[in-house]
């Protein structure tokens, strides 16, 4: 779910150009006239009591996804979405990034053409735009459409309020539990063929790619996705209570403050380790030019032997039916998370977990009734929305719920698993407000009462380590400073340098003292550029969520 090689950057992605956009285009109440739109309705009726009621009439609104990866699909052209289109009369226009998040964005405040929901990372991107007026408060309308608040609860919209009081954001994948599917997937024959040695340690990984790379000179030793983030997920391996939350915050906690991510023993050890897996060809050579497709195709066609990533099922699920579909011994498994010899097993975490999810949606004033959007947002959110645009609509794989709103899965859902994956993974892209307690607790007690091998892969894997492996990170949200302040400015090149060092250590340094003399010039460049103040800065940050977790129990 929750996929952090495409969230690293993102939260830093600030820039001075967006920054002056914004100033120069405060309070924007434009209509949107950008690609794919097309006429709306002007005023959704409302019903007797004031709330607006989906169906009654057309809704239709503009999309937009501030992600380099992101594309939407089409609306209407999966069972899920069509039923939606059809029956909630809903129609979403999707907007395009067109590979360039940043200058698409700054281009639509320039033109005064913002999209009707914008799809994006918390923190000051979202803060930049409530601040100029640009976003619509929610505050109203949480009591007339009460599926965000129940289910969300409290704690985690106060975490989400601006500096004004108001709620602005609508979490995606929000928790009161843990979730995530960060960490090891190996290729089953593979591995078997080799005679399933010991993967534990980050010792046994290290013998078992060179057992790889002697024996499959076709197949990727160590597969570490798109600019080789799975490296970060490692770090993991090299200290308990360590997610690779702290390396995309380039801060690392000690004490009560945080301090550099350069000087820090365990940042160090992983970049060594990972700088040797790459000399000796036993990782992705191409991990910083290769495209996301290039990533999926290695999977599925089993031309890897271990996949390290934020979200490894995502693609483990595809390769493991495609695979197993065609040689039953083929397939993918999950191993319990690595470890350096001498830590405890229970204590390393590759994944994190947040109350308040992944990501969020803002309604912009752009919007002809964003109220109208907002009881589409909380319908999606809800019971009916999430089994519907997880697993499709009623009838199918599932039909009628019990008296917990859990869907009754029919005889299909096993029976037919390349079907009812094909239509999940459909949906993966339009999966904007996942409600993550209800689409687990969902999973988990249908899935309880099969047999393992009637288990979605997915799922069973999920259940059997990856929610297990999962740290919960919640204190440290929304620690990025505003683009336009000293801070941010900091924060730019402190991350231009961080990116800079990381890929040069890994894929350039011919032993270790290089990557530690590479790191060691990245923290002097980073502390002439003020990575001290912004260090100060995150750790307020920082104590103030800690302050509110502690109130709220």
């Amino acid at each position: 779910m929750k996929r952090w090689k495409r969230k690293l950057l993102a939260s830093l992605s600030v820039t001075l150009v967006i920054v002056t956009a914004l100033a120069g285009c405060s309070g924007s109440k434009e209509k949107n006239n950008t690609e794919g739109s097309t006429n709306k309705p002007s005023e959704p009726t409302e019903n007797a009591s004031g709330v607006f009621e989906l169906g009654a009439e057309p809704l239709e609104f503009s999309f937009y996804g501030h992600y380099d990866w992101y594309t939407m699909p089409e609306w209407g052209a999966d069972l899920a979405t069509k039923w939606i289109k059809e029956n909630k009369k809903v129609n979403v226009v999707p907007i395009s990034s067109g590979g360039a998040a940043k200058n698409k964005l700054s281009t639509m405040i320039v033109s005064g053409e913002l999209p009707d929901v914008m799809w994006m990372e918390r923190g000051a991107d979202v803060e930049k735009l409530r601040a100029e007026g640009m976003l619509v408060p929610f505050d109203d309308y949480l009591d007339k459409y009460p599926n965000l608040k129940k289910w969300a609860g409290e704690s985690t919209l106060d975490m989400l309020r601006s500096p004004d009081g108001k709620l602005y954001q609508f979490p995606n994948w929000y928790t009161t539990q843990p979730n995530g599917n960060a960490g090891y997937l190996v290729n089953k024959k593979i591995y078997n063929e080799l005679g399933a040695p010991s993967l534990e340690t980050t010792d046994d990984l290290y013998n078992y790619l060179k057992l790889v790379k002697a024996n499959y000179p076709d197949v990727t030793p160590l597969e570490v996705g798109q600019t080789a983030s799975g490296v970060d997920v490692m770090v993991s391996a090299f200290a308990e209570n360590r997610p690779y939350t702290f390396n995309s915050m380039i801060a690392v906690p000690q004490g009560n403050e945080l301090v550099s991510l350069f000087t820090d023993p365990v940042y160090r050890e992983l970049i060594q380790y990972a700088s040797r897996l790459y000399r000796e060809k036993l990782m992705t050579q191409d991990a910083f030019t290769q495209k996301l497709e290039q990533v999926e195709q290695k999977i599925v066609t089993g031309k890897i032997a271990v996949y390290v990533a934020s979200s490894p099922t995502e693609f483990g699920s595809k390769g493991n039916m495609e695979l197993s579909s065609h040689d039953p011994e083929a397939g993918y498994i999950m191993v319990w998370p690595v470890h350096k010899e001498g830590l405890d097993r229970n204590k390393i975490f590759p994944g994190d977990y947040k109350q308040l999810g992944w990501n969020v949606s803002v309604i912009t004033k752009s919007a002809d009734n964003p109220e109208a959007i907002f009881a589409f947002l909380d319908w999606l959110t809800g019971p009916e929305g999430q089994r519907t645009i997880m697993w499709g609509p009623e009838g199918l794989y599932w039909e009628g719920v019990d008296g917990e709103e859990v869907p009754l899965f029919t005889e299909k859902f096993t029976s037919d698993p390349k079907g009812r994956d094909e239509l999940m993974n459909s949906t993966v892209n339009f999966q904007w407000n996942g409600n993550t307690v209800y689409v687990d607790n969902s999973k988990m007690k249908f899935e309880s009462t099969l047999p393992p091998e009637k288990r979605n892969w997915e799922t069973y894997w999920q259940s059997e380590i990856t929610w297990k492996t999962q740290f919960n990170t919640t204190a440290y949200v929304n620690l990025d400073p505003a683009g336009d302040t000293d801070e941010g400015i900091i924060a730019q090149r402190v991350l231009e340098i961080y990116e800079q060092a990381r890929a040069r250590a890994i894929s350039t340094a011919s032993s270790d003292e290089e990557v530690l003399a590479i790191l060691d010039k990245a923290e002097a460049d980073a502390q002439q550029a003020g990575y001290d103040k912004l260090l100060k800065f995150k750790t307020e940050r920082w104590q103030e969520n800690v302050s509110k977790l502690n109130a709220a129990k």
